[in-house]
C-alpha cells in the first residue's frame, strides 16, 4: 500500500513538472511570435524610411543641378522636362532606382544597426494581442523555436567581433543592415505618445501564500565566464526588446554589452565601453536600458558638480562620441542611487537620490531630456530606489527613512505613504500583476516584502532567507521577478541564489542554488530561453540553465 502511495506521488510530481514544462515553452512559443511580428514591422518600417530619404536626398541634387546647368548657359536654349535622373550613395551600399516616377529601392547588406534605430518608441505601432493557447497543445520542436528566436534576434552593434558574426550567420540570423558611414536623421515629432506593448494583467495576489508546497526549479547546469572587468561588478540589466542581449557594469566604469547564445550555453560579448562620468571618473551606480533598447542610461553623484545622467548610444559607431552626458543636475548632492524607466505612454524615467529627492526625467527632443522634481522632502533620509507602475502614473519609491511612498505624477501629490520596520533598499513592481510589487527591507530572515497597491499599507507577505555571513544586508543585493510573476530571485551575501515561489506559504527560500565563489549581487530571468544570468563579486557572469 506504501508502494502505492510512493508510486502516486511520483506520478503526480512528473505530471506537475511536465505541466510546468509545458507552460514555459508555451510562454517562449508566444514570445518569440510575438518578436518574430515585431521585427517584420520594423523592417518594412525601416524599408519605407530609407526609400522616403533617398527619394527627397535625390530630388535635392536633382533640383540643384538644375539651377547650376541654368547659371552657366551662356546661349538661350530649351530645356528639356525630364524625369529626376537616379542617385547613388557612395557612403552606402544602399541602391535607389527610380522609372516613370515609381521608386524601386535595393537593401543590401553592410554594417548592422539595431532594429530600433530610426523612430521614436512614441510612434512604434503596438504589437497584436496573443492568444494563449490550451495547457496540453502540442510543444512545437526546439528546431522550430531555435529557428524563430534566430529570425527575431537584432544585433545592437557594428563592432561585434568577427566570431559572433560567422555565429549569427550560421544560425540563419536575418539582421537589417545599413552603411554605418550614411546616417539617416529621422525627425519626431513632438507630442506625440508611444504604444506601449500591450501587457495582459493576470491576478496573482489571491495566490500568495496558498500552496503548502513549492514548485521546484530544476537547474541542470551552471557555465561560468570572464566578466572582462577589473573591478567589481556593479549592476546587471537585459534588453527590454531582446533579452538575449544584457548588460554589465563595475567599478571600472565599464560597461559591457553581451549577447547570449541561442540556446543558453555560454554569452558573446559584443562592445566595451568607458562610461565614467567626466569630472570625477566615477563608476555608473546604476544602469538602465531605454524602452526602445537602442541605448542605456547611468547615473553618478551629484557632489562636485560632476555628471549626473550619462546616455550610451548602442547605435553609433563613427562621428560623434557613443557617451554624451545630460546638462542638468537637479540633485544637490550624494549619490544616485536609482533609475528606472516608467511603463507609460510618455517616455520617462525617475531617479532617486542621497538627497532626498525624486525626479522625473521627460523627453523633449531627440535626446534632450528635462527634469521636474516630483518631491524634495517626503522622504527624510536618502531615496534607494524608484519604480513605476501602470495604473494611474504611480511612482513609488523607497528610502534609508523607512518609508514607503506613492507619489501620482499625473495629479501632482502624494498619492499614500507607509512606514515599515526596517530600511528599504529597492523596490519592485511584478511583471503581470500591475497591483503587486515588492520591497527589499534590511531585516534579515524577512527581507523581501509584498504589497498590494490598492490596500495601501497592508503588506501582505514577508519571506527572506538565513545568512552565514556576517555581513549586514547590503543595497548592493537585487532581486528580479520571473516572467509570469511566480517567482523571485535574489542574490545574497553569500554565494547563493535564493528563489523564492510567492505560492509558498513559508517564509524561506523554496530553494537556493549555489552559484558563485563570492557574494552574488543579482540574478535576472530570461523569458527567450531558460536561463538564470547572475553576477557576483568573484567577477564571472553565471549562466544557469533551467530544466
Amino acid at each position: 500500500m506504501a508502494e502505492d502511495n510512493s508510486y502516486g506521488d511520483n506520478r503526480q510530481e512528473q505530471e506537475e513538472a511536465l505541466v510546468a514544462l509545458i507552460e514555459h515553452r508555451t510562454r517562449e512559443v508566444q514570445h518569440l511570435r510575438h518578436r518574430l511580428s515585431y521585427y517584420e514591422s520594423q523592417l518594412e518600417e525601416a524599408v519605407k524610411r530609407l526609400q522616403d530619404s533617398q527619394f527627397k536626398l535625390a530630388r535635392l541634387r536633382g533640383a540643384a543641378s538644375s539651377t547650376k546647368n541654368q547659371a552657366n548657359e551662356t546661349k538661350s536654349v530649351k530645356v528639356e522636362r525630364r524625369s529626376i535622373s537616379p542617385v547613388s550613395c557612395k557612403q552606402s551600399q544602399s541602391k535607389a532606382e527610380l522609372d516613370n516616377g515609381t521608386k524601386r529601392v535595393k537593401v543590401e547588406p553592410a554594417s548592422p544597426v539595431h532594429v530600433n534605430d530610426g523612430p521614436s518608441r512614441k510612434q512604434l505601432q503596438s504589437k497584436p494581442e496573443l492568444l494563449i493557447p490550451a495547457v496540453f497543445q502540442p510543444v512545437i520542436p526546439a528546431a522550430a523555436k531555435t529557428s524563430r528566436s534566430s529570425t527575431a534576434t537584432a544585433q545592437v552593434s557594428s563592432s561585434v567581433s568577427n566570431h559572433s558574426n560567422s555565429h549569427a550567420k550560421e544560425k540563419g540570423d536575418k539582421t537589417l543592415r545599413i552603411s554605418s558611414d550614411c546616417e539617416i536623421v529621422q525627425n519626431k515629432e513632438k507630442g506625440t505618445k508611444r504604444k506601449l506593448e500591450h501587457k495582459e494583467h493576470k491576478e496573482l495576489i489571491p495566490l500568495v501564500c496558498n500552496s503548502s508546497k513549492p514548485c521546484i526549479i530544476r537547474c541542470d547546469t551552471s557555465n561560468h565566464i570572464s566578466s572582462q572587468h577589473k573591478r567589481k561588478l556593479r549592476a546587471l540589466a537585459l534588453c527590454p526588446v531582446n533579452d538575449q542581449l544584457f548588460v554589465t557594469s563595475a567599478l571600472d566604469g565599464v560597461v559591457n554589452l553581451w549577447q547570449v547564445h541561442s540556446r543558453g550555453s555560454g554569452a558573446s560579448l559584443l562592445s566595451t565601453t568607458d562610461c565614467s562620468s567626466q569630472k570625477q571618473r566615477r563608476w555608473p551606480e546604476d544602469i538602465a536600458w531605454h524602452p526602445e533598447g537602442n541605448s542605456l542610461f547611468s547615473i553618478y553623484s551629484a557632489d562636485g558638480g560632476d555628471s549626473q545622467i550619462s546616455i550610451l548610444d548602442l547605435n553609433r559607431t563613427q562621428g560623434r562620441a557613443r557617451v554624451t552626458f545630460l546638462e542638468d543636475k537637479p540633485h544637490v548632492k550624494g549619490i544616485i542611487n536609482g533609475i528606472n524607466f516608467m511603463p507609460w505612454e510618455n517616455a520617462c524615467f525617475v531617479t532617486g537620490g542621497c538627497d532626498h529627492a525624486v525626479i522625473l526625467w521627460d523627453e523633449k527632443d531627440d535626446n534632450v531630456w528635462k527634469p521636474k522634481a516630483l518631491h524634495r522632502n517626503f522622504h527624510s533620509s536618502a531615496v534607494m530606489g524608484v519604480a513605476g507602475m501602470e495604473q494611474k502614473q504611480i511612482v513609488l519609491s523607497v528610502g534609508a527613512d523607512k518609508r514607503i511612498i506613492g507619489f501620482d505624477a499625473h495629479v501632482g501629490r502624494a498619492d499614500f505613504k507607509h512606514q515599515i520596520d526596517s530600511k528599504c533598499m529597492s523596490v519592485l513592481p511584478n511583471p503581470r500583476d500591475f497591483n503587486l510589487f515588492m520591497v527589499h527591507a534590511g531585516t534579515l530572515e524577512r527581507q523581501l516584502r509584498l504589497f498590494d497597491i490598492r490596500l495601501r499599507q497592508t503588506e501582505i507577505h514577508a519571506f527572506g532567507w538565513k545568512q552565514e555571513s556576517s555581513e549586514l544586508q547590503s543595497a548592493l543585493i537585487n532581486q528580479s521577478w520571473s516572467p509570469d510573476g511566480l517567482y523571485v530571485t535574489s542574490g545574497s551575501a553569500d554565494p547563493m541564489i535564493h528563489i523564492f515561489d510567492i505560492r509558498y506559504n513559508v517564509k524561506k527560500p523554496s530553494q537556493s542554488i549555489r552559484a558563485h565563489q563570492k557574494r552574488v549581487f543579482k540574478a535576472v530571468w530570461l523569458e527567450s530561453v531558460p536561463l538564470l544570468v547572475s553576477i557576483s563579486s568573484d567577477l564571472n557572469i553565471g549562466l544557469h540553465k533551467i530544466a
